[in-house]
């Protein structure tokens, strides 16, 4: 009897889910043939088109295993699934206007950048007439609550354990979805990456289709973040679909752009926005404001707030209060002021953010004088009374910067005014006075808590816990977490993680891991929980059982950072364990763990300090099979290691392999070469890869530190050879490494050789040292070459740097 297999059941069932789709497409399309077969004919060929694209779909969301990367296969498998969507209005699709590489910008003059955004705001229609139209996606709290929402963001929690079944869960969840729903799912992922994925996911689904209101949802959450390409993407996508792209979509990708460091790429979003038909508005103008302000242009912020009153549109308190957080960032406190006393006079009234902003810095510098003019001001200039939120904020201000004396007088200030300072302006200074080592005083301060009736809450006992671990008192730390719960607060993760972390700081890390491991009933240890104690048994030198705590981390559902691996697998090369390394990276990159080029180069660098060559160019191998590229870093380490085993030629395929690749060689890349090179007297060799690497790459003093490289091995001929090559620029550099020169023919008793390097400098105008050539003309008297001897010394007579023997002999 023939019995089926799982592989050949789940076929037959994918077989009859598809003849189920023909058939209801048919049938739909038989039923209403006339009035709706153009519709049903778009629908089937959109459909065939991503069933197309996207044949691995069934594990495209649960089955991508890096997270770390923005371009993943989900993210580029997603742009050709939308070459059927109508036709756009602008270009975003050029990559002349939207780079995709995220290599350093060109960059641009000042005159071009300000004549863009003029020519922008020149274009605003001035007679039109200007509201502003609040346009916000609105998401009930009771939808995050939702079961069904929570179901969802279970589901994807557990991608990287997914099963065709979980799958299949999830894919009829989401048609049950309403879009506010939807959006509570995005907004409830903790990882943006995951959300966007999520989002490509859901929008290749059978018979569903993203509602317009999370296209918005989704741009607002990549405003968090660096992911502007993913931002971008999500901006095409609404242009190719034809919804309708409200103003403050494009500030999100703005903003999306301004975090990844483009910032000429944020402001060209001005000129898309205007070809894509959508107006400016004072929403754009503000994000505009706050992105030049953020990346250190103050002053084209300052030209671009004329230049929109110019236009007709007028600059309200966001616009302000972004240019005095500019001025406050540049410590600038005198012209923030002057601005809040200018607003006024401008039509638009300072707020209270207006004074905080500026409040942050005094604080921050202790100009408490001024700090207290300035409350005075803000009651008597623009009539904000200093209230309970005020004292908050200078307390929380206070404490952040280290001043907790200064907080407690605004607390008692404040009390004394009738305010009522909660237990979090208390755990403030608490906290304060913790990091600062002054226990007592943070004491003192929660006992006044308790005579007050402001009950300490767990943060505020935590913030001890913590102070205690800071200066080695664990056992302090242990009894107070005990009299947490006679005072009625029971500590959380937090807390025990403190305490976990103050054991693991005095070398008793496996006595944190045996009291996380009796949590269970008590607490919950979460992701930082088992960081703190991986990296205490890792400095500890416990390698065996930090990686059994990774394996653990990742079985519960918490992935370690790049950085966090990275560190591990550091020490573990530390050590020799280069192969368990390996394994680790290998198991956490199966696991579905973010892991990058460090990581990789890390492991690389172990085998190559082990001399094992043949591993670190498998792990080479491996990088290109996972879709990551080698770095400079990667290419250094590798080209180092070849060249201090001998393998000439093979350091030289991988440097041309490097700048193949569009790499720059770094001056570790240049020092490691000349070294090996010229240790193996392969000079001609090392002359061609330089003139390859200078034609991608200036680096002036690259024959400088072949030459002194050679000196160094003896090799003062060829070395000779390449002096014209320096002394072309005869720059002080160049006097030193001819000075090198000379001290290695002195060295190996060739003054004739130094006297021609001296004679040289002076040709081109460079003076050589005068007690260096002393001691070359001395050399030269004691071999009888006395016509070289008195030629050099004449030369500086010349010079007038030595006076003429005659003068010498008058002066005595």
């Amino acid at each position: 009897m023939h019995t089926c297999s799982c592989s050949d059941e789940m076929g037959h069932k994918q077989l009859f889910a598809r003849i189920e789709a023909i058939r209801y497409l048919f049938s739909s399309w038989s039923y209403n043939y006339h009035s709706s077969a153009p519709l049903l004919a778009s629908k089937i060929c959109e459909h065939c088109v991503e069933r197309a694209d996207f044949d691995d779909r069934k594990h495209n969301f649960g089955g991508i295993r890096e997270t770390g990367s923005e371009e993943s296969t989900i993210l580029r498998s997603s742009e050709g699934g939308l070459c059927s969507w109508g036709e756009e209005k602008c270009n975003l699709d050029d990559c002349n206007e939207f780079g995709e590489s995220g290599k350093v910008e060109t960059v641009e003059s000042e005159e071009d950048s300000n004549e863009e955004l003029r020519r922008v705001l020149d274009s605003v229609d001035r007679n039109r007439r200007r509201t502003e139209v609040p346009r916000r996606v609105q998401v009930d709290e009771d939808e995050s609550r939702h079961p069904l929402v929570r179901e969802i963001c279970r589901l994807i929690d557990l991608r990287a354990g997914w099963t065709p079944r979980l799958e299949s869960d999830l894919k009829h969840l989401v048609r049950s979805l309403k879009p506010s729903q939807v959006c509570a799912v995005l907004r409830a992922q903790s990882d943006e990456r995951v959300a966007l994925k999520f989002f490509y996911w859901a929008d290749r689904q059978w018979r569903y289709r993203h509602d317009p209101v999370v296209y918005h949802e989704m741009l607002k959450v990549l405003s968090k973040t660096k992911l502007c390409q993913g931002a971008k993407r999500i901006l095409r996508l609404m242009v190719r679909r034809k919804i309708e792209i409200w103003p403050e979509d494009f500030g999100c990708v703005m903003v999306s752009f301004s975090r990844a460091g483009h910032l000429r790429k944020a402001m060209q979003l001005l000129t898309l926005m205007q070809r894509a038909g959508v107006d400016l508005d004072i929403s754009v103008c503000n994000t505009t404001i706050n992105v030049l302000v953020e990346g250190n242009k103050l002053e084209k912020a300052l030209r671009f707030s004329e230049r929109m009153k110019a236009v007709g549109i007028a600059p309200n308190v966001v616009t302000y209060n972004c240019l005095i957080k500019g001025y406050c960032e540049r410590n600038q406190v005198d012209d923030a002021t002057k601005l809040i006393a200018e607003m006024p006079h401008k039509g638009c009234s300072p707020d209270k953010v207006s004074y905080y902003t500026v409040m942050g810095i005094l604080c921050k510098e202790r100009r408490i004088d001024e700090l207290r003019g300035l409350m005075e001001k803000m009651l008597k200039e623009s009539n904000l009374l200093p209230d309970q939120v005020t004292y908050n904020t200078l307390i929380h201000m206070l404490s952040k910067y280290g001043q907790a004396e200064q907080a407690l007088v605004f607390l008692r200030e404040a009390e004394e005014r009738g305010f009522r300072i909660d237990k979090v302006g208390h755990t403030a200074i608490v906290n304060c006075f913790c990091r600062e080592g002054k226990l007592d005083r943070a004491k003192d301060i929660v006992n006044e808590m308790l005579s007050k009736g402001c009950s300490p809450d767990v943060v505020t006992y935590t913030a001890i816990v913590n102070g205690f671990c800071r200066v080695g008192e664990v056992d302090q730390a242990k009894k107070l977490l005990q009299q947490m719960y006679k005072h009625g607060c029971k500590p959380n993760c937090v807390s025990y993680t403190a305490l976990l972390n103050g054991l693991c700081q005095n070398g008793k890390s496996l006595e944190a891991r045996e009291m996380m491991n009796m949590s269970e009933g008590w607490w919950t240890p979460n992701a930082v929980t088992y960081s703190v104690i991986m990296h205490g048994l890792r400095r500890e030198g416990k390698m065996s059982e930090a990686c059994d705590i990774v394996w653990e981390m990742i079985k519960k559902g918490f992935y370690p950072s790049p950085v966090e691996i990275n560190l591990l697998i550091q020490s573990l090369c530390q050590v020799g364990r280069t192969d368990l390394a390996k394994k680790l990276m290998e198991e956490c990159l199966k696991k579905g763990c973010a892991i990058n080029v460090l990581n990789f180069t890390t492991v690389i660098h172990g085998f190559c300090k082990k001399d094992d060559l043949d591993a670190a160019l498998s792990v080479l191998d491996d990088m290109y099979l996972n879709n990551k590229h080698p770095d400079e870093v990667t290419y250094t380490t590798l080209i180092d290691a070849l060249g201090r085993r001998g393998r000439i030629d093979e350091a030289t395929e991988m440097t041309n392999k490097m700048i193949h690749c569009g790499l720059l060689p770094t001056p570790v890349t240049y020092r490691s070469l000349f070294h090996h090179f010229c240790q193996h007297r392969r000079v001609d060799d090392l002359l061609k890869l330089i003139e390859k690497m200078l034609r991608r790459q200036n680096f002036k003093t690259a024959y400088n530190q072949v030459i002194e490289k050679l000196c160094h091995f003896g090799q003062t001929e060829e070395a000779y050879k390449l002096l014209g090559k320096v002394l072309r620029t005869a720059s002080r550099v160049d006097a030193n490494t001819c000075h090198v020169l000379m001290k290695t023919f002195l060295k190996n008793g060739n003054p004739l050789g130094s006297y021609r390097v001296a004679c040289r400098m002076f040709n081109r105008n460079l003076v050589p040292d005068l007690k260096l050539c002393e001691e070359v003309s001395k050399k030269l008297i004691s071999e009888q070459k006395l016509d070289e001897a008195d030629k050099l010394m004449l030369r500086f007579v010349e010079r007038g740097h030595v006076p003429p023997k005659g003068k010498e002999a008058a002066l005595e």
